[in-house]
């Protein structure tokens, strides 16, 4: 039985639990009162007489009440079934009570034939028509045909042998009776020919009945049943002589007329059970109802019912009466006929059976899948001929061999577990499986098969294909998502989950585990001097030094750009600093195989390496690890470059503080904390205040005033390393900011570039309300080269800024901070030239501190030279310096430039610069940064005193004209002092 038919019977019994035990012990309890009663003989005729025909009545007014009202409660096909049956159980009530006004009522023996017997007459039609309304209904004309003939082999077999045994008597003395005792004979004759009938629609809905409300439908048959029972033994000779009503008889008619009352509400109406799959076969026979009709022997059987009755003739000596050789002949040919049908459809099926077969076969042999069907024990019985194509074998090589023999044995094992539990599985849960595994070929190699996996007679069927290609095309992808396109080398991605495996599998415990970032120092150089491609040259050939270089259980991988990192599992050894040490020395190996120069496009490039070691603590993350070794790498670039860092907790501390001094920064620069101080730039000959040089300070909340090269140093830390955990390297990374003056040096570019545009136009505010109140001095503002060229900053702005605030030309001093060599010299020189034609002067500021900076002399159009304070520094004490400033100073004159010294800070500075031709300069010899109100009210004064011998400086300290003692700047900028 299948699992769903299973199920179904399994809850029969609770859809059909109907009205309970209790509706069904009352039935019987009512029915067998009756019957004893009747056995009994009720205590009186007169009582008899009542129960054996108003009490049959009251019942079949009962089963039509009963079978009327369920009809009206459904909205169904059996609707006229059962209101047929209402009707039929009316006639039968109505004949009884006919049959009870003679006997009870008038008490006169009840007429023959009489208006009951036509009462009874009316029971059987309706009955049989609702019986074949609730039959299945034949679909072709021959099921139509073959439904007539069925009822016909049990009709006419039952009448044959209800012939011979009392109908032929019956029919006798019809004959030579008197005259009135014909339709007596007829009535006698018309009782059993009906029932004859009414058995026949039992019979034929016992095996073509509907599935809808069984339960009902099965308990109206088995109640028409018992009542054409009764019936048949009251037309026997034996008791419809000496029957009285009351009698024992009464009971089956009664028991009858009440279960047909219980049927349709003494169970629930159940729904069709879902369709359970059936073999093709199984649904050619329920498709086709020629077949179907009856169970193959019930021919047969009508056959020998008809047998029966002649030879009951011959045996008992009498003639053998016409009726039962005409009905016997006829039911002979309806078997041929019914035969001869069942032929026709069996011919016709075996041609639809071939056809299909047919069919079947020209699908499996064209099909590019290799279909094989293996025995319970594993040898293969079939193999379609796609085998040669797919596997390189003939399917009849295959066929009688082990499939465990074809299967590769690392994959066997898996396989005959996998083809265990399906078959284990129930089949409507799981009706097919797939398994991929490599099968062997003609030629000895692997192919990667996929099957799926149907059952067939205790084996299995196997529907295979080659996914050879498939499974290398998703190794393939698989190998690129996780490999760098240019390298091959393990990416991001691969890395960490190493990482990851480590530090979770069965080296968890191992804490002398390490990972390695790596940074090659100067390769963005390599790619603006000889091309990118020349770079990717490069990373491909630090690769493949890396890889030889680390063990075979170790990774190495590229994280991006110029950035490598390699994991260096651990040998479980518990001596920290000895582990340590051995990973430093193939950290340095590395380092030193990484800095050995590299032939590109025949020519010798060098680049460093920094390279930062972190170890798995116990209890880190494998982001916190790769973070750990990220910032030791930057601690290696910070120190010096082409050097090993070992990780420190201190590092990671100095980040965060770092980090929060860099938000308070982005803070700052939207909440206005910044400050523009001013430094007077002074004639040496007469004290003359000739320019104000605009710096910019931060107030931080601890009230401490920072340089830009500090908090643009504090902000390019913070912001460089605060991602490098979980961001990928690139080829330019931005450098540690300079201690040089400018003010955009270094830094993060946003920041940078925002502080840059703050400052450009607060101090051309500020300059615009000094010229308004009468101080016609120029500002100078420092900006980078990088700055100068950014799109941000076109000329069109600085324009724009001058003719917003009314200033004159002049009043714009750019001060180029830089002399990097790697900005393009030509485009800068366009701008420079554009913004001079605006009017602006350009300064070259920090001369004499750069390679490139008779570079930029000769190149870009420069209005005033300034010194590097380096030169101004030492040039009392030392001659050399002495000679080289002197020198510079007489280069600027001899070009017709202005002279500006920075970082005077003495008056023998004062006096040696004045001597070498020196015309203006800028220190606390004469001030230091001051705010916007002690700026106006040096302008007011006009001019410093020029130191001749032992000079104070004007305005230092609080008030013009005190006095504070100089420092040496440890800055770019002049220290600034309290404000």
């Amino acid at each position: 039985m299948s699992a769903p038919g299973a199920v179904l019977l399994t809850r029969q019994p609770a859809e059909n639990g109907g009205r309970g035990p209790g509706a069904q012990l009352l039935l019987a309890l009512i029915s067998g009162g009756y019957a004893v009663g009747a056995a009994l003989g009720w205590g009186s005729q007169e009582i008899a007489e009542i129960m054996g025909d108003f009490g049959l009545s009251a019942a079949g007014i009962l089963a039509a009440v009963s079978c009327y009202s369920y009809a009206r409660s459904i909205d169904r096909r059996e609707r006229p079934a059962w209101l047929l049956f209402a009707f039929s159980s009316l006639m039968g009530a109505g004949g009884n009570a006919i049959w009870g006004w003679y006997e009870v009522v008038l008490g006169e023996p009840v007429p023959k034939p009489s208006p009951a017997d036509f009462a009874f007459l009316c029971f059987a039609p309706p009955a049989i028509v609702g019986l074949l309304v609730l039959a299945k209904r034949p679909v072709t004309r021959a099921g139509w045909v073959c439904l007539g003939l069925d009822s016909w082999l049990i009709g006419g077999s039952l009448l044959t042998l209800s012939w011979s045994l009392a109908l032929a008597h019956a029919a006798r003395t019809a004959q030579s009776g008197a005259a009135g005792s014909v339709p007596s004979a007829a009535l006698s004759l018309a009782y059993p020919l009906l029932d004859i009938a009414l058995v026949s629609m039992v019979l034929v809905l016992h095996f073509r009945r509907s599935e809808t409300n069984r339960s009902a439908v099965n308990t109206a048959i088995a109640a028409l049943a018992l009542t054409v029972l009764s019936d048949a033994l009251f037309t026997s000779p034996l008791l419809s002589d000496g029957y009285q009503s009351g009698q024992l008889l009464d009971a089956g008619w009664f028991a009858g007329s009440l279960l047909l009352a219980y049927a349709p509400w003494g169970a629930r109406r159940m729904h069709p059970p879902p369709p359970v799959p059936a073999h093709p076969r199984v649904e050619r026979a329920h498709s086709r109802p020629i077949t179907g009709s009856l169970p193959a022997l019930t021919p047969y059987l009508a056959a020998a019912v008809c047998t029966l009755g002649i030879l009951y003739n011959v045996v008992d000596g009498r003639k053998v009466d016409r009726m039962v050789v005409f009905t016997g002949c006829t039911v002979v040919l309806a078997l041929v006929i019914r035969q001869g049908i069942m032929l026709l459809d069996n011919i016709a099926l075996t041609q639809e059976l071939a056809q299909k077969e047919n069919h079947f076969r020209s699908l499996v042999q064209g099909s590019s899948d290799v279909i094989m069907i293996a025995a319970p024990t594993g040898t293969l019985r079939y193999v379609s001929p796609a085998a040669a194509g797919v596997y390189g074998r003939e399917a009849e090589e295959l066929v009688g061999t082990e499939l465990a023999t074809l299967i590769h044995p690392d994959d066997l094992g898996r396989v005959v577990h996998e083809v265990r539990r399906f078959l284990a599985a129930p089949p409507t849960e799981e009706p097919t499986t797939r398994i991929e595994c490599r099968f062997k070929s003609g030629g000895g190699e692997w192919l990667n098969v996929e099957s799926t996996v149907n059952r067939h007679q205790g084996g299995l069927i196997l529907n295979s294909r080659d996914v050879t290609e498939r499974v290398r095309l998703q190794a393939q992808l698989q190998h690129s998502a996780e490999h760098d396109p240019l390298t091959d080398l393990p990416n991001r991605a691969l890395f960490t989950r190493r990482v990851r495996q480590a530090l979770t599998g069965r080296r968890a415990g191992d804490h002398s585990t390490a990972v390695l970032f790596i940074d090659l120092d100067g390769f963005k150089a390599v790619n603006d001097t000889i091309g990118h491609q020349a770079g990717d040259e490069l990373l491909v050939e630090a690769a493949r030094r890396l890889q030889d270089s680390v063990r075979a259980g170790d990774t190495a991988a590229r994280l991006g750009g110029d950035e490598f990192a390699a994991l260096i599992l651990g040998d479980g050894s518990r001596d920290r600093g000895a582990r340590e040490y051995q990973v430093h020395e193939i950290a340095d190996r590395l380092r030193t195989t990484l800095s050995q120069p590299y032939r590109i496009a025949g020519s010798e490039v060098r680049v460093a390496a920094s390279i930062g070691v972190a170890f798995a603590d116990p209890g880190i993350t494998p982001s916190d690890l790769m973070r750990n070794a990220d910032l030791a790498m930057y601690r290696a670039k910070a120190g010096g470059k082409d050097r090993v860092e070992l990780y420190a907790p201190q590092m990671q501390a100095e980040v965060v503080r770092k980090a929060e001094l860099a938000g308070r920064l982005r803070t700052a620069l939207h909440e206005g904390e910044f400050a523009l101080l001013h430094q007077p730039v002074v004639c040496l000959a007469t004290g003359e205040v000739t320019a104000v040089a605009a710096q910019t300070r931060w107030r931080s909340a601890q009230g401490i005033l920072f340089t830009p090269a500090e908090f643009l140093r504090v902000a390019e830390y913070a912001e460089g390393t605060a991602g490098t955990a979980g961001a990928a390297g690139s080829a330019g990374r931005p450098a540690a900011a300079p201690d040089g003056p400018p003010e955009f040096a270094g830094g993060t570019p946003s920041r940078a570039a925002e502080l840059g545009r703050w400052m450009l136009e607060e101090a051309m505010g500020q300059a615009a309300e000094r010229h308004r109140a009468g101080h016609d001095v120029p500002v100078a503002v420092r900006m980078t080269a990088q700055r100068l060229l950014d799109r941000a900053v076109p000329t069109a702005s600085v324009e724009a800024l001058l003719n917003r605030h009314g200033l004159p030309a002049g009043a714009l001093v750019i001060e180029l901070a830089d002399s990097d060599p790697r900005v393009p010299f030509d485009e800068l020189e366009r701008r420079l030239a554009a913004l001079r034609r605006l009017g602006v002067l350009i300064a070259l500021d920090g001369f004499g501190s750069g390679y490139a900076a008779i570079s930029a002399l000769r190149r870009l159009p420069v209005d005033i030279l300034k010194l590097d304070r380096g030169l101004v520094e030492g040039v009392v004490e030392s001659a050399r310096l002495h000679k080289i400033t002197a020198g510079l100073l007489r280069i600027a004159n001899d070009l017709g430039m202005q002279s500006v010294a920075d970082g005077v800070d003495l008056p023998e500075q004062v006096m040696a610069l004045r001597a070498m031709g020196c015309t203006r300069g800028q220190g606390m010899a004469f001030s230091g940064p001051l705010d916007e109100y002690r700026l106006r009210r040096a302008l007011v004064r006009g001019t410093f005193p020029v130191p001749g011998g032992a000079a104070q400086p004007a305005l230092a300290g609080g008030s013009p004209g005190g006095s504070m003692a100089i420092h040496r700047g440890s800055h770019n900028e002049t220290p600034v002092p309290p404000t």
